[in-house]
């Protein structure tokens, strides 16, 4: 059995020599965000400057609202900062430097196709595979699938619809679909979230086999302390609306985890440390927060 030491108070140091080892995949540079107008203005985003690395694995968490699936939106292209720039892979966000794979709670595959076509639904549309789509569906890219789906226990299943499927294997085809095009950046937006405990756990180890096999940058965005313990190599702990990075912290726990070494004293710790910055964080703010230890 590893022997789990966690991560310092003051383990952004190491962090940060990290963050300069590996080229950046994702950067925020002094990012804001504000929606609304004149009297309507809510500041979602403080202004963040963050750098993910090429092949990293951050998780965010902090209270809700504070601005995590604003700087996952940010990395995605779907907003833009209000001050500020965001680069990805080196250009900002609208060159669409990288190809990108997003995964959210509620797996939105669509009830009129099999699994199969589903999960394929990234190579009809992003380049380079959708110039090929036509002469490699019912080949190459046919076989992309079903090797995916036997990855993450679904073999058997390509040819089924999703209303057949129970949630966890509803997520399971989502990750699929989300990994096809060979992403370098995989963005989460509490992809476990609505899930079982026992079937969430499952997941996380089936998440970081795709990781340790593919590499490419994930960004995580979870509420639960665990959960991000488990499957990251950063943890950043975001403050109350209008949200800042309070804590950037390194997760060296050996790999592949397990869920038994979550229960080790070490682990532990790291989970009582960031629950206890979230719960500062949320002095003084009467909005809940859905913060699972």
């Amino acid at each position: 059995m590893h022997k789990l030491t966690p991560p310092p108070a003051g383990s952004q140091i190491a962090a940060a020599a990290q963050r300069h080892i590996r080229t950046p995949a994702v950067e925020l540079s002094q990012a804001t965000v504000t929606f609304g107008r004149g009297d309507n203005q809510v500041p979602a985003l403080s202004e963040t400057s963050l750098k993910i690395g090429d092949g990293e694995f951050l998780a965010l968490v902090g209270p809700s609202g504070c601005g995590k699936s604003t700087i996952l939106k940010l990395a995605a292209g779907l907003i833009r900062p209000t001050t500020g720039a965001v680069f990805v892979g080196g250009r900002e966000v609208e060159a669409k430097a990288l190809r990108i794979g997003m995964a959210f709670q509620n797996p939105t595959l669509l009830p009129w196709l099999t699994i199969e076509k589903n999960v394929m639904m990234p190579l009809k549309i992003v380049r380079p595979f959708r110039h090929e789509f036509r002469a490699k569906r019912k080949t190459e890219f046919r076989d992309r699938v079903h090797a995916l789906l036997e990855e993450v226990g679904l073999k058997g299943f390509a040819n089924h619809y999703p209303w057949q499927l129970s949630g966890g294997m509803l997520q399971r085809a989502n990750l699929c679909r989300a990994l096809v095009h060979e992403p370098r950046l995989l963005l989460l937006d509490e992809p476990f979230g609505a899930l079982d405990q026992f079937t969430r756990e499952e997941l996380w180890s089936t998440l970081q086999d795709l990781w340790l096999k593919l590499k490419p940058t994930v960004l995580l965005v979870t509420h639960d302390l665990k959960e991000a313990g488990y499957l990251a190599e950063r943890i950043c702990v975001m403050s109350a609306r209008p949200g800042r990075i309070l804590d950037d912290s390194a997760v060296t726990f050996p790999r592949p985890r397990t869920v038994e070494m979550t229960f080790e004293p070490g682990f532990v710790e790291l989970n009582q440390r960031l629950r206890g910055l979230i719960v500062e964080a949320r002095s003084g703010n009467t909005a809940t927060s859905e913060v699972r230890p």
